[in-house]
């Protein structure tokens, strides 16, 4: 059994930044891919970065774009979310989850194709 927990979140300035950390426990196979997803005040969750567990392959949303990473630290199986330039638009819930085959299919958006989540962290950016 896999499980997620996630940890760093906190209120920050705007232009500020946060690291978001994801520590994972149970067996994940090399064909997985970890998610980072958020759900602002109102809106449905969206997905917002990404990473392969085996080949280390990235992607982000357009909002994010230029200002978060997603890395992963396979010794620690651990996978973080550098935020950088915060706007207050960032201001959400954030969850990591955990796509077991997500490798072959890459940035998969929908929720249904992630089978292990998080608690999530709040991060909140003040104007």
């Amino acid at each position: 059994q896999v499980q997620l927990v996630e940890s760093g979140g906190g209120l920050v300035q705007a232009g500020g930044s946060l690291r978001l950390s994801c520590a994972t426990s149970g067996r994940i196979f090399s064909g997985a891919a970890m998610g980072w997803f958020r759900r602002a005040p109102g809106k449905e969750r969206e997905l917002v970065a990404a990473i392969t567990w085996s080949g280390g392959r990235t992607a982000y949303a357009d909002s994010v774009k230029g200002r978060f990473a997603v890395s992963r630290d396979n010794a620690k199986n651990t996978v973080y979310l550098q935020m950088n330039s915060l706007k207050p638009e960032d201001t959400a819930v954030y969850y990591c989850a955990l796509d077991p085959i997500g490798d072959a299919r890459f940035f998969g958006r929908s929720e249904r194709l992630y089978t292990y989540w998080g608690q999530g962290t709040e991060v909140t950016v003040s104007s």
